[in-house]
């Protein structure tokens, strides 16, 4: 069990896409199962490769953030295929964006489509909080915070509150 450091905004690694993951071989196998214990001692529901300082294109969820049982999914190389309807995601947060949370229009249903850990192609038709987290997952992936779908307002008063404890912690 490795639990590995979380990147957290600003650090601009957030904001670069992630590239494909070509083998599944066994140091991808133990970034994920890693992955899976960083999010489960967090604790989240979900986690993207790139928060843990990783360039590779891979998710582990688990909805229910069950820490018991485990019985988390992964995508390697996900991909929302559609999305239709709208959702407000009420207070919804990031691991790598700590002590804030704020509502993000979704959509309501996403089709999302990858590889699983054997390699086999997955599709998942998700609603409600698995097509939350799948987006905002993926969204990591493509180099896109929750806080860059929130009004200016609210992500320029996040940013500055960032700013001042980076000053005070200096």
């Amino acid at each position: 069990m490795a639990i590995l450091p979380i990147i957290t905004y600003p650090d601009p690694f957030l904001k670069e896409k992630t590239n494909p993951v070509t083998d599944i071989n066994d140091d991808i196998k133990k970034l994920i199962a890693d992955m899976a214990d960083t999010m489960y001692e967090a604790p989240g529901v979900g986690l993207a490769a790139n928060q843990v300082g990783m360039d590779k294109s891979i998710i582990v969820f688990d909805p229910e953030a069950d820490k018991e049982n485990r019985p988390y999914q992964v995508l390697i190389n996900p991909e929302i295929i559609s999305q239709e309807g709208e959702y407000l995601s009420e207070n919804e947060g990031c691991l790598s964006v700590p002590d804030f949370r704020s509502d993000v229009k979704r959509a309501e249903f996403a089709v999302v489509t990858g590889l699983d850990l054997q390699g086999n192609p997955v599709k998942i038709e998700a609603q409600g909080l698995l097509s939350v987290i799948l987006q905002h997952e993926i969204d990591h992936l493509n180099g896109i915070l929750f806080i860059d779908r929130i009004s200016s307002l609210k992500r320029s008063i996040y940013k500055r509150k960032i700013k001042k404890q980076l000053r005070d912690n200096e």
